[in-house]
């Protein structure tokens, strides 16, 4: 057996590593959740050609970020992931509230109990599970995919350079990290998703703007013995004068981890947080769980880091004095663009946002369905998202450093606003508050015809909810019905006679000016591009499948066979009927547009036929 012919690599040799050609449609760098998100969307392309590197020598093993909000979940399940995560991961169903005891300060005691998530915000609760564990999904869903995507490990970005002309205009040097061999390879666009301190963002001139919140904080993955009556929920502890704690319980029913609050940093001296070992961090939780004891068994991750809240000024390599003059080539995700907490739970989610979002366009783009200046939304759209996440966490971040207020601390946090603040942001913090306004890109509507649908708000997440599919029988979840596939999706709900729906349904098919039609390649599924379906009011017994129209019954794949998956019904068994949950007109029905990554463009009327296709004109590329 011979092996090493280009250099030591460690591992185990029975693997062969991946081999980046030396032209790519698209390179990500770095394998984090926002990395690995958009390889995994881009190797569901077969003729996207896509290169994952990662300076590491194989996939994370342990530690770092581990909440994972119902709005990640419901993007996992248009990978079809979201059932193993939700299998093995701890769920987060209520947050519990503890302050100094009154009578005796040096105490903990109880103070509240809420729901962890709103009921009815998400079919999915909140998680809990490794981020090497999430990454991990991903991976094996890029090996499974067309493209038998591979990441190569042992890779490290050097610099980039972006020529003004050509097929591959980005010129990529990778170093091999065992041999210090060096690489050049050839891409159409890179995506930086190489963390905070992301050499991408360097390369392209991007600044990160923002500052440190000159405050320390331990993290400790632990089993532990301890009669803390609280250790499997979630927990927000305060205590009169060792600092708080955010507890999180982990997976599998034993492990916790603790967020320890370790005291102001001196910003003439950044570096001395580092000196804390896991022993302080450890001595400090348990002088804060008075009365109750902690005792360490074994101890899985530990970390200390201060609080640095940055947004990278922007999300691409085009500076603002020549956006729109040229396409960007170059864009940034996750922490190389956006820095924060980790108490919050937002940095892993908000990253994999970044992605999901950038990932569909890029794929419209290279595959010649869409404009190249579809491209500049993703700045605009995420940039602000970024932003809004800094503020959201310097908020939150304040308020969990605080110490309850009492008369040796009046500025402190009264424990009763803590637990309101958290109730208050709960929307944001299980990544269903983004919404994309209409004045920012051309990608979402005006929304004039909101009130056809009160539920489903323009610019916001898709809100799924219970249907029967017709054709089986089956009760499902509406929202399920997207895939990570790159395809809009049209919700055509019945208005209560029926013809408005019947005429759409016709436009759609057979229309010269149909959108389905102009914007779909001749030799692509008919649902390829725009999957539409639709919703009606009657029970699914009292529809009959054999006069379904045609685009509800189209024909797909090499054997011309039917797809029985398009038409469904309200679930009137168990009384969910979708209508009234999401407040569609019954009387007018409603055509609701939802974009790849699962947001709503628009909600339009059901003879708003020129609207749609106005819509699509903005940023499609006609097929026909």
């Amino acid at each position: 057996m011979q092996f090493y012919l280009d250099g030591y690599v460690p591992g185990d040799p029975d693997v062969r590593r991946a081999q980046l050609p030396e032209a790519l449609d698209v390179l990500v760098i770095g394998s984090g959740p926002a990395g690995a998100l958009l390889a995994a969307q881009l190797s569901t392309f077969r003729n996207i050609s896509v290169g994952l590197v990662e300076r590491r020598s194989g996939p994370l093993e342990l530690g770092q970020a581990d909440g994972v909000a119902c709005r990640t979940v419901e993007m996992f399940e248009a990978f079809g992931l979201s059932e193993k995560l939700v299998r093995e991961a701890y769920w987060v169903n209520e947050t519990v509230f503890w302050r100094p005891d009154p009578s005796d300060r040096t105490k903990i005691v109880r103070t509240g109990r809420v729901p962890d998530v709103e009921d009815g915000l998400s079919e999915f609760p909140h998680l809990i599970v490794n981020q090497a564990r999430l990454q991990q999904h991903l991976l094996d869903y890029m090996r499974r995919s067309p493209s038998r995507l591979e990441c190569a490990y042992g890779l490290e970005f050097e610099s980039l350079e972006v020529e003004s002309s050509g097929d591959f205009p980005v010129i990529v040097t990778l170093r091999d990290v065992a041999s210090g061999a060096v690489k050049t390879v050839r891409a159409k666009y890179v995506v930086g998703c190489d963390g905070a301190r992301s050499k991408v963002r360097d390369a392209i001139g991007a600044v990160p703007v923002g500052d440190f919140a000159n405050h320390a904080w331990g993290v400790v993955d632990m089993l532990a013995e301890t009669n803390f009556p609280d250790i499997r929920l979630k927990a927000a502890i305060q205590s009169a004068d060792h600092g708080n704690i955010l507890l999180i319980p982990r997976e599998g029913g034993y492990l916790v981890r603790l967020y320890v609050d370790m005291g102001e940093i001196n910003p003439d001296n950044r570096d001395a947080f580092r000196n804390f070992t896991q022993q302080d961090v450890i001595a400090v939780a348990q002088r804060v769980l008075r009365p109750y004891t902690l005792d360490v068994r074994s101890v899985a991750w530990f970390a200390v880091y201060q609080v640095g809240q940055r947004v990278t000024d922007r999300f691409d390599d085009v500076p603002e004095n020549e956006r729109g003059q040229r396409e960007p080539r170059v864009f940034l995700a996750g922490d190389a663009c956006h820095t924060h907490s980790a108490k919050a739970g937002q940095g892993m989610n908000v990253s994999m946002q970044d992605t999901f979002n950038l990932g569909w366009k890029l794929a419209a783009v290279l595959e010649e369905r869409a404009k190249p200046e579809l491209l500049q939304t993703y700045t605009l759209e995420r940039h602000a998202v970024g932003k809004g996440l800094i503020d959201f966490d310097k908020e939150w971040s304040k308020i969990m450093a605080s110490p309850p207020k009492d008369a040796e601390h009046p500025d402190g946090v009264e424990p009763e606003h803590l637990e309101a603040y958290f109730v208050k942001s709960g929307r944001y913090t299980a990544g269903v508050a983004t919404q994309y306004p209409a004045e920012s890109t051309c990608l979402t509507g005006a929304a004039a015809h909101q009130s056809l649908g009160t539920g489903f708000t323009v610019g916001m997440r898709f809100h799924s909810a219970p249907v029967i599919r017709v054709a089986d029988a089956k009760p499902v979840h509406l929202g399920h019905a997207a895939r990570a596939d790159g395809a809009f999706r049209i919700y055509a709900f019945a208005d209560a006679e029926g013809k408005k729906l019947r005429a759409l349904l016709d436009f759609l098919w057979t229309s010269p000016n149909s959108p389905v039609l102009r914007f779909t390649p001749k030799d692509t599924d008919i649902d390829s591009v725009i999957d539409v379906r639709a919703i009606y009011q009657q029970g699914h017994r009292d529809i009959k499948v054999e006069e379904l129209q045609p685009i509800l019954l189209p024909r797909k794949g090499p054997f011309n066979l039917i797809d029985y998956e398009k038409a469904f019904a309200p679930d009137l068994k168990s009384g969910a009927d979708i209508f009234d949950m999401r407040g569609v007109d019954r009387e007018k029905g409603a055509m609701i547009v939802v974009r790849p990554d699962q947001y709503i463009a628009d909600v339009l009327p059901l003879d708003g036929h020129d609207e749609v296709s106005s819509y699509f004109d903005r940023f499609m590329i006609n097929q026909r």
